[in-house]
């Protein structure tokens, strides 16, 4: 039996080599570089509670890559997803029904109004530029050179990097990862797991239930779960600290045009916002009280835009004083509370349940090196195009975090 979208809703088979718990953004990524893999021959089996995708944070994404991070890892990181997307048809096998795609390369301008946050840019620039990134440091005059439509009464510094950093087609790469992963043989199902069973030593999970009643043997399971990360986690007995974290999105337009395209604008306040079409913008924010959410909560906060965002946007940019709201939501961040980094690789204990959450906002972009890390951990037992172990979950069971300063 199939729904109305295609999807199966019952696995062919009672037994997978991988079984992927999430179908999102970082569930088809890891099933594409699995097929692309000549040396993986396993069985793949993905599992999506909602496929319409309608909550998930990828159908929420503000759809931005930047390089402008505070440690190497995370640079390289978004070098290979620049270049993935740049190249993507010569990826995909030069299939020609595959579109060529681009980066529109505004940039991320951060902005500093105190010698601290300024002394961070410094420091992230320094980590940024030995990596091979184009960031600049720019003072308030060169900005204003460069941008006039600021006010920078209040900046000391700013940092911005217009080499492979700004907006980019995650729809069309999600689309293609999902679309070829079942063409190679990849099974896509309309399902949800609602339990684990581990073996008696409790080193191994043997087998996932799904709603629908099956129980379905595995390999290795892999946690793409997204915000619901460790509700999956918890049925291998399994704590990580991942959250939902509720982030709002607004679209408007401008009585008065900006004369040139706005770069992705981190405001000091926390509020960003950036070009998104020719005479339209998008913000973002969150509420100054930031705690974790129902996964079902995706109400809007209303006062937020009149009491925050819309005055924060009318003193940066002025012309922005005066403005229509056009379209508005709110999205989850799958939150790393312990440093706002990735958690991949496996578990300590329950040795087959791969780890592949927390991205804390920045985890499009980052899903081309990490679902390609995560398929090579799949088929090898190691990562062999960049070395992603700081990533994993050991750093947490040993209080080591490995901190990321650039979370928007």
């Amino acid at each position: 039996m199939t729904l109305a979208t295609g999807w199966a809703q019952t696995p062919t088979k009672s037994s997978y080599d991988v079984i992927i718990v999430g179908g999102a953004m970082y569930g088809s990524s890891t099933a594409w570089f699995l097929s692309d893999n000549p040396d993986f021959t396993g069985s793949v089996l993905v599992l999506e509670r909602d496929p319409s995708y309608e909550n998930a944070s990828t159908s929420h994404t503000n759809s931005c890559m930047r390089q402008q991070f505070s440690n190497e890892l995370n640079v390289r990181i978004s070098q290979f997803a620049a270049d993935f997307v740049k190249n993507f048809r010569s990826y995909m096998g030069n299939d020609s029904r595959v579109p060529q795609l681009s980066i529109q390369s505004y940039g991320y301008m951060y902005l500093a109004d105190n010698e601290n946050f300024a002394q961070v840019l410094r420091e992230s620039h320094a980590v940024q530029v030995a990596a091979g990134a184009g960031t600049r440091l720019m003072t308030p005059e060169e900005i204003r050179r460069d941008y006039p439509f600021y006010n920078l009464d209040d900046i000391v510094l700013g940092s911005h990097n217009k080499v492979d950093e700004g907006y980019w087609d995650c729809v069309a790469v999600f689309d293609w990862w999902r679309r070829s992963s079942r063409e190679r043989g990849i099974e896509f199902v309309a399902n949800e797991v609602v339990a684990m069973t581990k073996n008696a030593a409790g080193t191994r999970v043997e087998s996932v239930t799904l709603k629908s009643g099956e129980v379905v043997s595995c390999g290795h399971v892999v946690n793409a779960s997204g915000p619901r990360a460790v509700r999956t986690s918890r049925m291998a007995g399994i704590e990580i600290p991942v959250e939902p974290r509720k982030r709002f999105t607004y679209i408007f337009s401008a009585e008065t045009p900006l004369d040139r395209e706005l770069p992705l604008t981190i405001d000091p306040s926390g509020v960003h916002m950036r070009q998104d079409g020719k005479t339209t913008y998008l913000a973002g924010g969150h509420s100054a009280i930031d705690p974790a959410v129902d996964y079902d909560d995706f109400m809007m906060d209303h006062a937020l835009w009149e009491d925050h965002i819309w005055p924060v946007l009318a003193t940066r940019i002025p012309q922005f004083e005066a403005i229509r709201l056009i379209n508005e939501w709110a999205g989850h961040y799958a939150y790393n509370t312990f440093d706002h980094n990735a958690i991949m690789g496996p578990h300590t204990e329950v040795e087959n349940f791969i780890f592949l959450n927390g991205f804390s906002g920045h985890g499009l972009q980052q899903s081309p090196a990490l679902g390609r890390g995560t398929a090579e951990f799949l088929t090898y037992g190691e990562y062999r195009s960049l070395d992603l172990t700081p990533f994993g979950y050991e750093r947490i069971v040993n209080n080591r975090p490995f901190a990321e300063k650039a979370v928007i």
